[in-house]
């Protein structure tokens, strides 16, 4: 008796991800729940440099404005609710102080241009196709900031509009990095605040957009994150308080499929390692002064240490 209905996954793609590849995540807060296993397992990653983007055209944004270098100025942040911000970034990099804003936006547009260059995967997770238009200029906003919705026009990016912004995505990419592979995936939260129907609608379309331009021959990939949450885990234990986020254990089972199509057998082994070390450093002693755990701390340091020799880039 089957229980599941179970989504068909890619077989192992022939560029996997190994601790020698380098990695881009970009996009919806989804992207942070592949990053923050990547990061546990110590793999070479980047998260969302500029924080979290949810539509297409904000991930554009940041990728082309990263590959030619721009320098961010006055021009581009404004003061809200005591904070400035820019609206090109997510509200993390939001500062009480205008100078130490404008110097993290041109830090990390910075490092997302070196990691653009050097990347083996990029990870984009797109989140909704709804987007905020900002009436005073004209442009279209990554985040408001809280700033008066009447200041902005709501829209919603077609089939075609998502599409293009994808391959531009592309383009822009492989004009500096042509070998990178590129995995897009659905974020499986729901925007609710734009309604039911508005989010079918919206995650409609970024689906057969994502489906226009995905291809296995140009190394365009695509993640059924949404569909296995969607499907495979059609169950409100699945989801947290909220009843909109992925729980833990969602968020780990899609983990295990992503594991399972797109991380290098040769890499599990050291990966098991280092959850040993993690979880060795994360242990409470009852007596942290005993010979025993003396002992304990004396056989992990030697495995950080060996683990480390291997691969130095590995820091704990």
């Amino acid at each position: 008796m089957k229980l599941q209905t179970k989504i068909a996954l890619e077989s192992k793609q022939h560029n996997q991800i190994d601790y020698n590849s380098r990695l881009l995540l970009i996009g919806s807060c989804f992207v942070e729940n592949i990053g923050n296993n990547l990061e546990y397992f110590k793999f070479q990653n980047l998260q969302n440099p500029f924080g979290i983007l949810f539509h297409p055209i904000a991930i554009e944004s940041l990728i082309t404005n990263a590959i030619n270098q721009k320098e961010f100025s006055e021009d581009d942040v404004f003061f809200q609710n005591e904070q400035w911000h820019c609206f090109n970034a997510h509200s993390k990099l939001s500062n009480t102080n205008k100078d130490t804003l404008l110097k993290t936006l041109n830090s990390q547009i910075q490092l997302t241009a070196k990691q653009l260059n050097s990347s083996s995967h990029i990870v984009v997770t797109l989140g909704t196709a709804w987007l905020y238009r900002f009436i005073e200029t004209d442009t279209i906003v990554a985040n408001c900031h809280k700033v008066p919705q009447k200041k902005f026009l709501k829209e919603l990016l077609s089939v075609d509009e998502i599409s293009e912004s994808l391959e531009s995505i592309v383009a822009l990419i492989r004009s500096v990095n042509s070998s990178v592979s590129i995995i897009f995936t659905v974020s499986p939260v729901r925007h609710l605040k734009d309604g039911f129907i508005e989010n079918t609608q919206s995650k409609a379309h970024l689906i057969s957009a994502i489906h226009q331009v995905v291809e296995h021959k140009k190394n365009l990939h695509y993640f059924p994150s949404y569909e296995i949450m969607m499907d495979e885990l059609r169950d409100y234990r699945f989801y947290a308080e909220d009843m909109i986020h992925p729980n833990n254990i969602a968020v780990k089972y899609i983990w295990e499929k992503f594991k399972e199509v797109w991380i290098n057998l040769e890499a599990y082994k050291t990966m098991e390692e280092v959850d040993v070390i993690q979880k060795g450093l994360q242990h409470k002693p009852f007596n942290p002064d005993s010979e025993a755990h003396n002992q304990f701390i004396h056989r992990l340091l030697e495995r950080k240490e060996k683990l480390q020799s291997v691969f130095p880039h590995i820091s704990f």
